[in-house]
C-alpha cells in the first residue's frame, strides 16, 4: 500500500521553520529565501488541508495542529539521520587478512586485538598464523615476521624489538634454584626447532662453563613458553612478548642477564602488486596501529623490566 506523504521540500521547510518559529530563520539554516519557506509552508498547508501556522504580520506561530505534527516529523527526521548513522558506520565491513608468527599472535597480537576493534569497528580482521616465510599474498595483506629480511616487492617497517632472558615457573625455581647461569645445567632447558640456535648463543653470551645437557624440542615456540609455564623446564622467553605471564607471575626470570637483543618484529605488505587500490588505506591504518602499540609496549617494557626479575624472584623464594 503506497504511504501518503507530503512533497519532501514542504515537509523539510516545514520542519524547520516550525522549529524556530520563524520563516527568516529557516530561510537561513537551509539556505535559501524567506520568500521561499513561506511558499513552502503555504504549499505544504494547502496539501494537509490544515492551517499549521498563525501569522501576525511578519511574525508566525505554531497552531495547536501544527505543533502535535511537528512533534511527530521530528522524531521521523530524528529516526531517517539515525538509520543514515547507523548504515555509514556498520553498512560497509571491509575485510583486513593478516598472517603473524604463532607465538607472536598468541602473546602480543591477540590481547591487543579489542583496542584495534574499537578503533575501526567497521573491519573484520581474518588472522592466521605461519613460521613460512613471506613469498606471495595471495591469502593474506599484511604479514608480520622477524626480521630484517629481504621481502621483494614489498613495504616493510620495524615496529617491535625483542630481547631474550631465561624465564621459568616460580615453583620450578624453588624446587631448584637458579642463582648463576651454571645453575642452568641442573635444569630441562626447553628448545624451539624456530629458534634453533638461541640458547647456544644465550649460554656463550653468559660465559656458562657447566654443561648442559639436559633438553626437551618443541616444533613451535610457543610450546616452550607453555612448558615454561608449566613447570617443564627453562625456556629462553622473549620480552616484550612475556610482559603479561612476568607481571601475573606465572613466569619468572631468574637471572638479570645477560639480556640478549633477538630479531625483531617487521610488518610487510605487498601494495606495489596490489590490485585493490582502495584497500591499501586500511591496510596502511593497520600498520600504523602496529607501530603505535609496538612504540608504547617497548616503552612500558623499559619501565617495567627493572622491577619485574626482582620482584619475580621475591615470589619464588616466598
Amino acid at each position: 500500500m503506497a504511504r501518503t506523504l507530503p512533497p519532501f521540500p514542504t515537509l523539510r521547510a516545514f520542519e524547520a521553520a516550525a522549529r524556530h518559529e520563524s520563516f527568516t530563520a529557516a530561510a537561513n539554516e537551509l539556505h535559501v529565501t524567506h520568500g521561499a519557506i513561506s511558499q513552502q509552508v503555504a504549499s505544504f498547508e494547502s496539501w494537509l488541508g490544515v492551517q499549521v501556522f498563525q501569522r501576525r504580520g511578519k511574525r508566525v506561530r505554531l497552531t495547536d495542529d501544527g505543533r502535535r505534527y511537528l512533534a511527530t516529523v521530528q522524531s521521523a527526521f530524528d529516526s531517517i539521520a539515525l538509520a543514515i548513522d547507523r548504515l555509514r558506520d556498520t553498512g560497509i565491513v571491509r575485510v583486513l587478512r593478516v598472517n603473524a608468527l604463532p607465538a607472536f599472535a598468541m602473546k602480543w597480537l591477540l590481547p591487543r586485538l579489542h583496542q584495534f576493534q574499537r578503533k575501526m569497528p567497521n573491519v573484520e580482521l581474518r588472522l592466521s598464523t605461519s613460521n613460512a616465510p613471506v613469498e606471495t599474498f595471495d591469502s593474506f595483506d599484511v604479514a608480520v615476521r622477524r626480521g630484517p629480511a629481504h621481502w621483494p616487492n614489498c613495504v616493510s617497517g620495524h615496529f617491535l624489538g625483542e630481547s631474550e632472558l631465561p624465564v621459568c615457573s616460580p615453583e620450578l625455581l624453588k624446587r631448584t634454584p637458579i642463582r648463576t647461569a651454571d645453575d642452568l645445567a641442573r635444569h630441562v632447558l626447553l628448545h624451539s626447532d624456530t629458534r634453533p640456535d638461541a640458547w647456544r648463543n644465550w649460554l656463550q653470551a653468559a660465559n656458562v662453563t657447566a654443561k648442559c645437557r639436559k633438553k626437551q624440542s618443541f616444533d613451535h615456540f610457543y610450546l616452550a613458553l607453555q612448558a615454561a609455564v608449566d613447570g617443564l623446564g627453562v625456556a629462553l622467553g622473549p620480552l616484550p612478548l612475556l610482559a603479561d605471564e612476568l607481571v601475573s607471575g606465572r613466569l619468572v626470570v631468574p637471572l638479570k642477564g645477560p639480556r640478549m637483543d633477538a630479531r625483531g618484529y617487521w610488518w610487510i605488505a605487498w601494495w606495489i602488486a596490489r590490485r585493490e587500490v582502495a584497500h591499501a588505506p586500511l591496510v596502511a591504518q593497520f600498520c600504523e596501529w602496529l607501530q603505535t602499540q609496538g612504540d608504547q609496549s617497548e616503552r612500558d617494557d623499559e619501565m617495567e623490566t627493572g622491577s619485574l626479575d626482582e620482584a619475580a624472584r621475591e615470589r619464588a623464594v616466598q
